[in-house]
């Protein structure tokens, strides 16, 4: 894999791309997107040493007024090559790093195009939805009602732009993936995947990608990226993904510290 000319790639896709449920703003060398409660997310930007400090000022001056939550996604060759301390400064929190890793779907294993042995179903009907979001409840211990409402409506409103995947062992859902995919993008993104611990090391997430791998070269797409964890980066990169970037979630609250 050619990794300098996928990461060119890469960061034109994430400078271009509109995400299902957000709205696309540009401003300058910033590209941010706004959920429907207000809050922003930038995955692209393009500052200097001389305009970085400025271009901050004004994301979190505007979402402060606002009231709303920013997240700024830095990546390892972002520049100027302190953003991240920059953001920091400004009162962002950084969570840990993320490799980003890319499969070449026109050069991919003949394992992941073999017939998928587990009991694996795709779900397009909002009333399955239960099947994925108790999986990653019991996984992270957290309330996903907005997010299951989120992907009810996407479901029904573009459905042409997801797929959900569930691992079933003896009926029962125990891990569950999903893919999402972009207008006229080279990119797919396996995202959002869980397995119940208790069903680790059994290949349902291999299955998974599998079916993943296998839906989207049937699309054309030439490229399949995920964020990779220490537990997920092992097996992706036996399954053929490669490593492109380091990515860094930072997150600036707009009622952070709360009053007292």
């Amino acid at each position: 894999m050619d990794a300098k000319r996928i990461l060119a790639l890469y960061d034109r896709d994430r400078q271009e791309v509109e995400i299902f449920g957000m709205e696309r703003e540009q401003v300058s060398s910033v590209v941010r997107h706004i959920f429907p409660d207000g809050s922003g997310l930038i995955i692209y930007s393009d500052l200097t040493g001389a305009t970085a400090e400025q271009a901050i000022g004004e994301q979190v001056s505007h979402f402060e007024a606002q009231g709303c939550d920013l997240s700024w996604i830095v990546y390892q060759h972002d520049r100027p090559h302190d953003l991240k301390d920059r953001l920091l400064a400004h009162g962002f929190e950084a969570d840990d790093p993320e490799a980003i890793l890319v499969l070449d779907l026109e050069q991919v294993s003949p394992f992941l195009l073999q017939s998928v042995g587990h009991d694996v179903r795709r779900i397009d009907d909002p009333g399955r939805l239960d099947d994925v979001i108790t999986i990653h409840q019991r996984v992270w211990q957290s309330d996903f009602a907005q997010w299951r409402a989120s992907l009810a409506s996407r479901l029904v409103e573009a459905p042409h732009t997801l797929r959900l995947y569930v691992a079933y062992v003896d009926g029962v859902p125990v891990s569950t993936a999903q893919v999402s995919l972009y207008a006229q993008r080279p990119f797919a993104s396996l995202v959002r995947a869980a397995t119940l611990p208790v069903y680790r090391g059994r290949g349902l997430f291999t299955a998974l990608v599998a079916t993943i791998v296998q839906e989207t070269r049937q699309r054309s797409i030439p490229f399949l990226d995920t964020e990779a964890n220490d537990m997920s980066r092992p097996i992706l990169e036996k399954l053929g993904f490669q490593f492109l970037t380091w990515a860094h979630l930072c997150t600036w609250h707009a009622n952070w510290p709360p009053e007292a």
